[in-house]
């Protein structure tokens, strides 16, 4: 563990520095998963992910299931217009604990945060929110003349001062020369085996839906649990119900007593209130 001190100034220690990420470029592969409770970051922790990463908002509860992991907090386009926005969350996102504040937009952005030496996480590849101008959701790096516009983006966002790069949906071979050439730390998330960081979704890996993405693998069955969970419930529910109009709950066992002798005095007393 490295001792450090975060930006509200407490000790802290960590899994992983900027500093050590960097100088593990090329040399050995980590991992990285999402994680947006306290729950999903222990959980995340005590499997033995290297890196998290999820929305700012939730920095507070990810510090605390995840108290020594490297952490990305994401600022999510649409909410932060505008640069002031982008700074102001940030900074926020910092004092709650991360490492590192992840931003899809712009090289304008990234320098913005980049000169207040936050460590910046850009994004390059599929950017699904962007995906109208890549005429939908695809992979990227299909043509040698989408490669190459692929990597004169990556100098860009290298040129703005981002520190590592969500690198999304990516063709495989292209993402591995880019990733050999490129001095940012590459999170590869459905773009093959040649980045830096295997990246994937935690509700991915737990197979947390009925279907996942192409890219995707689940590890888990966390849908079929969940829908075991929903129909327990409602049998519960219905079965509550049931009871209760047939008068058979609650029963004595879940019902209070009082002695007779005081439940008479009871009686008497109410009776002169009356």
């Amino acid at each position: 563990m490295k001792r450090i001190y975060d930006w509200d100034a407490n000790f802290s220690l960590r899994n992983y520095t900027a500093a050590d990420l960097l100088n593990l470029k090329g040399v050995r592969k980590l991992t990285q998963t999402t994680a947006n409770s306290e729950e999903e970051a222990a959980a995340a922790a005590d499997a033995g992910i290297d890196l998290v990463m999820g929305n700012a908002v939730n920095a507070e509860a990810v510090r605390r299931g995840a108290p020594n992991h490297f952490y990305t907090a994401a600022i999510p386009m649409p909410d932060h217009p505008s640069e002031k926005d982008v700074l102001e969350a940030a900074f926020l996102a910092m004092k709650h604990g991360a490492d590192s504040v992840y931003t899809a937009r712009g090289p304008h952005i990234v320098e913005l945060l980049a000169k207040e030496q936050i460590p910046v996480m850009c994004h390059l590849g599929l950017v699904p929110r962007r995906s109208t101008w890549n005429g939908g959701l695809r992979a990227i790096g299909k043509t040698a003349d989408e490669a190459i516009e692929l990597w004169r983006s990556f100098r860009r966002m290298e040129d703005a001062g981002a520190f590592s790069v969500e690198a999304e949906v990516i063709c495989d071979r292209v993402m591995t020369e880019i990733s050999k050439r490129t001095s940012l730390i590459t999170s590869s998330l459905g773009s093959g085996s040649g980045g830096d960081i295997i990246y994937l979704f935690q509700n991915d890996i737990c197979g947390e839906q009925q279907d996942s993405p192409r890219h995707a693998r689940a590890f888990g069955d966390l849908y079929s649990l969940q829908r075991q969970v929903d129909r327990e419930r409602r049998a519960a529910l219905a079965a509550f119900h049931k009871a209760a109009g047939e008068g058979s709950f609650p029963a004595s066992q879940e019902t209070a007593t009082i002695a007779d002798e005081e439940f008479e005095k009871f009686s008497e007393l109410i009776e002169k209130e009356d």
